[in-house]
């Protein structure tokens, strides 16, 4: 077969309505979880006991922390389904989601048998006593439970993006965290369960989610596509399974690395400070929403471009999701300079933390232009799986942020916290931007 007539086959045409179509399902996905962690609180919050109140927020952190620490399955899993997909190959995309599913069980029920360390580790991190400890034991052990769905969610939701599928990975989210809700509400509340109620939700959220998620992909491969045992676990494919989901953990931990130490040089300003840091925090991370859907779209995008072989779909659909991602930032931006006094106001109710939120709030309000181009970075280079250059480039970013942080926190206190954390989401974006194109034509040249 022509190799040219070949490419021409799997040529596509990448348009405004397809990056849409992934982005705005993702973000609106995306959005529902803090609607979720909002009913849990307030779930608990209405049974009067602050000490399971905050046994519940301990709980809950412990518990994103170790599973976000796994969220290198959702992404190697699309960008290695985007790249199956653009070549029309059906059996290597269930292959694909074979090893993912493998791989999504195998470390959630390793999380399950370590679970009881993995708690008490984190109650002496955190500090937790008496019914503090007592509640987040209760709520950490019951939601553990689901520990192997969650990962498969993980996997599920990589391989539908990876598909270009954003409106089944909605239905998903929306089964998920729909459940959840419902459930903690009736358990928590009607039933009088408390932190039990809550967690057990969570957990028949997750496990359903899971199965329906399974129905969905299963029911649409092909018998004549299935894959042999020994290709899934061809020694090739894993290791360059383990290879990506090395790059992009150790990426992960970088990066929580560095909002913790934001967090942790904060706290040296004293609590009023670091309230008002919290409050407009939230004003970047109401950002990440559709950032994070742009990216989606760019992994799937760019994926399915490399899987084709066929650079004009790279190149525009790099072009179309930089348009989206600084036009909505910018949107974002203004948004926040313009709402951002009465945002603080409906947040937080004291006098003293609304002003220092107010006098921090134009940092808060440009980190969505200062992330955007690292958002979609990361959605690219997931995409085209050089998972090594994002590595290697975060590594390059987080020794920038320190030294950013050991120059201008001494000069300029917590603005220059500010400075710094702006400084590293734009040393994330242009050290990656700088590689695209030699990467690229790299890429595209070896197809040839």
């Amino acid at each position: 077969m022509d190799t040219r007539s070949n490419h021409n086959a799997l040529a596509f045409d990448v348009t405004h309505l397809m990056v849409l179509s992934i982005a705005i399902p993702m973000t609106l996905g995306f959005m529902t979880t803090p609607l979720l962690g909002l009913t849990n609180t307030a779930v608990v919050g209405r049974m009067g006991n602050a000490e399971a109140l905050a046994g519940l927020a301990i709980g809950a952190m412990l518990f994103d922390l170790i599973l976000g620490s796994f969220n290198f399955l959702r992404a190697s899993t699309t960008g290695l389904t985007a790249q199956a997909y653009g070549r029309h190959d059906q059996h290597e995309q269930q292959a694909v989601f074979s090893r993912a599913m493998i791989s999504a069980l195998g470390c959630g029920l390793a999380l399950l048998c370590l679970s009881p360390l993995l708690m008490a580790a984190g109650l002496r991190l955190m500090g937790a006593e008496g019914a503090i400890a007592q509640a987040t034991s209760t709520y950490f052990s019951i939601r553990m439970l689901a520990a192997p769905a969650a990962l498969a969610n993980y996997a599920i939701l990589g391989f539908v993006l990876g598909r270009g599928q954003g409106n089944i990975g909605l239905l998903l989210q929306a089964i998920i965290n729909g459940i959840n809700i419902l459930l903690s509400i009736y358990l928590g509340l009607t039933l009088d369960w408390g932190v039990a109620g809550v967690a057990w939700g969570t957990m028949a959220g997750e496990t359903v989610g899971a199965l329906a998620g399974l129905f969905i992909v299963l029911n649409g491969f092909g018998k004549a596509a299935r894959p042999a045992w020994s290709e899934v676990f061809s020694r090739h494919r894993l290791a360059e399974l383990f290879a990506l989901n090395r790059d992009i953990l150790i990426r992960t931990f970088v990066l929580i690395g560095a909002f913790t130490i934001m967090t942790r040089i904060g706290t040296s300003f004293g609590a009023v400070t670091l309230a008002a840091n919290a409050v407009v925090m939230n004003f970047f991370l109401l950002s990440g929403y559709y950032l994070d859907g742009l990216a989606n779209a760019a992994e799937q995008i760019i994926g399915r471009a490399i899987g084709a072989r066929y650079r004009p779909a790279f190149d525009r659909g790099l072009k179309l999701t930089i348009f989206w991602s600084f036009g909505l930032a910018a949107l974002g931006s203004a948004f926040f300079f313009l709402a951002g006094p009465w945002l603080i106001s409906v947040l937080t109710t004291s006098p003293e933390v609304r002003q220092a939120a107010e006098t921090y709030l134009p940092w808060a309000a440009i980190t969505g232009l200062t992330g955007a181009l690292a958002f979609l970075m990361d959605g690219v280079f997931i995409g085209a799986t050089w998972s090594a250059d994002m590595r290697n480039r975060m590594l390059m970013s987080f020794a920038g942020y320190l030294l950013m942080l050991a120059v201008f926190v001494p000069l300029f206190g917590n603005h220059g916290l500010w400075l710094a954390m702006n400084a590293f989401l734009l040393f994330r974006g242009f050290f990656l931007a700088m590689l695209v194109k030699p990467r690229a034509d790299q890429t595209f040249r070896a197809a040839q």
